[in-house]
Parts: C-alpha cells; structure tokens; sequence
C-alpha cells in the first residue's frame, strides 16, 4: 500500500521515491536557510543570545576576576586589606603566575594573611598547604585555629609541619607552586636556608614555580652586615635558590619602597607594621611604610630531575 506525504511542500509516495525526495528537501532548505540570513530584515537565532554572560577570554582573565573577588572578602578583616597597599597582593601573585587549579604550598605563613586569600582562591580546583615549622606545644596553632572557624572559606586547606634542620613539604614533585613571604632572613639567621630551598626543589614538579619575597638590602651591603638586620642582599637570596638547582625566571619592583633608607636602628623591624620603637619617631616610620622588598620567581628545570642534594 503507498502512503503519500509531504516533504517540504512537495507530494511523493513512500516507496522507492522515499530517499530521492527527502535529499531533494533538503537540497531546498540550505539555500531557504542561506537567503534568510542574507536578506536585510530577517532575523536569525544566533548560536549564543547576544545578553548571555560571556566567559573569561584565557585562564588569566579567570584568575584575575577571582584574585578581584578574593580582596574584597568579608573574611578579611580591615587591618588585612590596609596592608595590600605595601604588599600588593594582586600584583604579586599573577606575577608569580599562581591560577586557581594549582597546588600551592606556602611556608610559614604566620598569622595567614595571604591564606586568606589563597585557601579560598584555590579551594574549588587547587589546593592551599601551608608548611608551618614543627611547635613543641601540641596546643592547637593559631592558624589551625583560625582554619577551624572558617570551614565555608578554609575547609580544603591543609597544614603540614616540618623540621627546619630537615625540611620536608610533601611528596616529590607534587606541587604547582611554592611561596614565601618576608621569611628567608629568619632562616639565614637560623643557619637552615640552604636545607629549606633544597626542600623547595625536591618538593616542586619539573616547571614549577619559587616565588620569594623579601626585604631587600641596600645595593653593594654584605651579608655579614645585615643579616641580623631582617634585610639580605638580593644577590645572595638568588644564590641560595641557584644553588639548589632552581633558575631565576624574572624580578620585579612590585613591592619595592623606594622611602625606605634600610638603615633603621631596630632594623626592618622598627618600620610598620611592628614598629619596634613603640612611639619614638613613629610618624616618621609610618610614613616610611613597610619595608623595601625584593620580589623573585625561579622555576624548576622541566627537563632537569633533582640533584642529589635537592633528594
């Protein structure tokens, strides 16, 4: 029994006929459909509406958005965000390259002021591991403490400890980025920071990323002279990771403070925020601002395995 339909406006019998005037229908549409896009007037459903929200254009415009997000947090509290204007936080961390799918560790973050910024960053796609020195109290720290208060911002963060004699941060080669901020004196002072930035190393896949931020000395001052001060020499901080295996990968100005004469009685500490000296001259230093500080990345060979020191 033939059945007779319609394809596209045309009567044909189901049959042998059937695959002739289905190609023929479609034949007559692709132009219908071409004319209707060239004919002035005529509106086209376009792939995406012209009103949808339109995605970061790179990975860099993401981060960016969130590192904007992250600064504005009502999690921080407002002697946190007065302290950007010195530390620059934005700027610091895109120059470093930090994104939110890494994994970053930070050593001896302190208080937690940049974990307030990157735990919550790398909270849905990273993961933030502060590396804080073994305590010889087993009283909860105040960074465990403040992590536990915060389970909506601080829940995926993790805290591993470490012996600065014999420092380790994780498995080898399992982190994206290793950061630290203003702490390099205190382990040359201490004798550990060629042990530290060998960890650093071992601790880092091929590629990854040291980023360092320190107070900078004054051009052509030796260490012996300052290094009870707070301030090193760049030159010295740059042979310490070049020594363990790493390659200067570019410096910037970001957080220098050309105010800072790196001469004060209390050295770096006599400047805010610990203002050492109390009330004596204390306009003086808060004018000053916080210190003059060095800001270095150095990446890992990719094609380089540890050296046998760096193990």
């Amino acid at each position: 029994m033939n059945h007779v339909i319609k394809t596209g406006g045309i009567r044909v019998h189901r049959g042998t006929g059937m695959l002739v005037a289905l190609c023929l229908a479609a034949a007559l549409a692709l132009p219908a459909a071409a004319m209707a896009q060239a004919t002035p007037g005529t509106s086209v459903e376009p792939d995406q509406p012209t009103d949808a929200l339109v995605p970061p254009t790179s990975a860099s415009d993401f981060t960016d958005s969130q590192l904007d997000e992250m600064l504005a947090g009502s999690w921080r509290s407002e002697a946190d965000r007065a302290r950007d204007e010195y530390r620059h936080p934005k700027a610091t961390l895109q120059f470093l390259g930090v994104r939110p799918d890494q994994t970053v560790i930070e050593i001896t973050p302190g208080g937690g002021w940049y974990s307030e910024i990157l735990a919550p960053l790398l909270s849905d796609n990273g993961q933030y591991i502060a590396a804080a020195a073994t305590r010889k109290s087993t009283d909860e720290s105040a960074l465990a403490r403040k992590f536990a208060a915060d389970p909506a911002h601080y829940g995926h963060a993790k805290i591993v400890e470490f012996d600065p004699h014999a420092p380790v941060f994780g498995p080898s080669g399992s982190a994206d980025v290793v950061l630290t901020f203003r702490n390099v004196h205190n382990w040359v002072m201490a004798d550990v920071s060629s042990a530290m930035f060998k960890a650093f190393f071992s601790v880092l896949k091929p590629g990854g990323v040291l980023g360092v931020v320190e107070h900078r000395a004054a051009d052509g001052a030796m260490l012996a002279a300052v290094k009870n001060s707070g301030y090193l020499p760049t030159s010295y901080v740059v042979k310490l990771a070049v020594d363990a295996g790493f390659v200067l990968d570019g410096s910037s100005e970001i957080n220098a403070n050309p105010e800072d004469t790196h001469d004060h009685p209390k050295g770096v500490w006599t400047l805010p925020p610990t203002l050492t000296l109390g009330d004596q001259d204390r306009a003086k230093y808060l004018a000053i601002g916080e210190s003059d500080r060095m800001t270095l990345k150095f990446t890992k060979p990719a094609a380089s395995g540890e050296t046998e020191d760096a193990k």
